[in-house]
């Protein structure tokens, strides 16, 4: 029995024939998805760069609880929702709940509809408070890796918008 253990250590199938070092060639591994000018949030802080929300938020009057594909303006859900572009960006309610946006090639209006819509998708009409949006701020002095989501009672008849809060400092 002694001699038949010792043949086993001897030839462990485990280990023969291969060297100590894994093999070189790895499998293809994708590049990163993400389009040329598209910046990282934290890195746009980092150097200071500005961001420029699309103003066509503000005139969607979109309810939270509803699918963004039900909105009739379907361009302005393709537009990039900030300038520069970003790969994700947390969307901030007042009431404290924060969901996030992402896209390698840019978040766009619809991208950040879909991430509030994901949220608010099972609720009732009376379940909320203020059900519409209203648009989105930016306030670095509070966060400069967030926006502000702004709603409010009830969307404003066609023709007319509510101006957002850009001029106030």
């Amino acid at each position: 029995m002694s001699a038949d253990l010792a043949e086993l250590t001897k030839v462990d199938s485990a280990v023969s024939g291969l060297s100590s070092s894994p093999p070189d060639k790895k499998g293809h591994r994708r590049a990163s998805s993400s389009a040329t000018g598209v910046w990282n949030i934290n890195d746009l802080e980092k150097e200071g760069k500005e961001l420029e929300i699309a103003k066509e938020t503000q005139k969607l009057n979109w309810k939270l609880n509803t699918s963004p594909s039900s909105i009739d303006e379907k361009e302005a859900l393709k537009k990039l929702l900030t300038n520069p572009p970003v790969k994700k960006i947390d969307l901030h309610f007042p009431l404290g709940l924060e969901v996030t946006a992402r896209n390698l090639k840019g978040v766009t209006i619809k991208d950040a509809l879909d991430a509030i819509h994901k949220q608010f998708k099972k609720k009732a009409d009376d379940e909320l408070e203020n059900p519409v949006l209203a648009g989105f701020e930016w306030d670095k002095e509070e966060s400069w890796t967030r926006l502000i989501v702004h709603q409010k009672k009830e969307g404003a008849p066609a023709g007319k918008s509510k101006k957002g809060k850009k001029g106030e400092d």
